[in-house]
């Protein structure tokens, strides 16, 4: 069992996530692959498919009994293929590093913790291996939710890629609407009209204000501190009419120990102060997609066991986007995230380091191992 090769052959099949790319070939094909992978090592298979055509799939060799369960978690989703510099499905090495769509982002980590799961298992374990192959991390992860409503372990890794690095920590995010409300008229008519454009200013600069209060705030020891930003804006209809409204959608990175609730509140706060101090402010606050941020416990059992594997002192690292280690934390399993060396994630080229890919497949082998035995 060769996780080079293994990876060869996922970098090869189609899985674009059509939630990113209309079209998109989506998770069946490679789902399939490893599901006969899975069967053919020894492991009983459970495909979970509440999204007609979005399949995840839950790969479980039991123990014995008596051990603790651990489970490897990573997402068998890409983005697109468009703009990539070569042949994204065919795989090649050069320079001790393969490259591919998905290979840093991560087809390597799929590989080395299915080859990991199938050595370690090779003799029973105590405890239950479970290795979730899981669909949409790429856009709305709905398939590690799907999974954690059928199947929980004493911890979990996800193999995300992490350079080797152990990753204890990710910010979570806050998506929000925020619409000024004008009044639409003539523009001959001022006297009528409410420009929301440029009440919207008003909006905007306290925004930025938001942001510098926010940099020069508490610091989280990993991440820093919490970021906003405007993402997008809209209003108007034509060069001479007043805007009835002017839409603003943005973000708020959060770190751990910050709320969606708190994120709301901020706002609400400044829009609370314009409306008292900006004549004819008006405005509506909608929250929309929030994901909590990620903490893991530095001396959680499964992070010393996976660190006493390294063979050497670790570096600890955290990640400023988001990962499926926030559900699972969210679930109650204990967990970190630990993956291969590469670059490219989302880039016209694509590579994981082939070296970190076989080492990454040796920690995780002697990771199981230890937990589950």
């Amino acid at each position: 069992m060769n996780p080079r090769d293994l990876l060869a052959d996922l970098i090869s099949i189609d899985s674009v996530n059509p939630d990113l790319v209309p079209g998109g070939n989506g998770e069946q094909e490679i789902a399939g692959f490893c599901t006969t992978w899975f069967q053919r090592n020894g492991f009983e298979v459970h495909r979970l498919e509440r999204r007609p055509g979005r399949p995840s799939l839950v790969a479980v060799k039991k123990g014995t009994g008596g051990g603790k369960s651990l489970m490897l978690n990573g997402h068998i989703d890409t983005v697109g293929l468009a703009g990539y510099d070569g042949d994204p499905l065919e795989p090649e090495i050069n320079d001790g590093r393969m490259f591919g769509r998905g290979a840093f982002d991560m087809k390597g980590g799929i590989a080395a913790m299915m080859i990991a799961a199938a050595r370690a298992t090779e003799r029973p374990l105590r405890g239950d291996v479970i290795v979730a192959c899981v669909a949409d991390e790429e856009h709305g992860s709905s398939g590690t939710e799907e999974v954690l409503e059928h199947f929980t372990a004493d911890a979990a890794i996800v193999t995300e890629p992490s350079h080797l690095e152990v990753t204890l920590a990710h910010k979570g995010f806050v998506w929000f609407d925020v619409e000024i409300h004008g009044r639409a008229a003539h523009g001959s008519r001022p006297e009528l009209g409410i420009d929301a454009i440029a009440k919207a200013g008003h909006f905007l600069v306290a925004l930025e204000q938001l942001g510098r209060d926010l940099a020069e705030g508490p610091k989280h020891h990993l991440l820093g501190t919490g970021t906003v930003h405007a993402s997008l804006i809209s209003g108007g209809e034509e060069a001479s009419t007043y805007p009835a409204t002017c839409k603003i959608t943005l973000e708020r990175r959060t770190v751990p120990g910050e709320s969606p609730q708190q994120t709301e509140d901020e706002l609400r706060t400044i829009l609370d102060h314009l409306t008292a101090t900006v004549p004819d402010f008006t405005a509506t606050l909608t929250r929309g997609l929030a994901r909590d941020p990620f903490e893991a416990d530095p001396e959680a059992e499964i992070v010393r066991t996976l660190i006493a594997n390294l063979g050497e002192p670790p570096v600890i690292r955290a990640e400023p986007f988001w990962t499926d280690c926030a559900l699972l934390d969210r679930a109650g399993i204990p967990c970190l995230l630990f993956g291969v060396d590469g670059g490219g994630a989302h880039a016209a080229t694509e590579y994981v380091d082939l070296a970190s890919l076989d080492r990454l497949t040796e920690v995780l082998t002697a990771t199981i191992t230890g937990f589950c035995d």
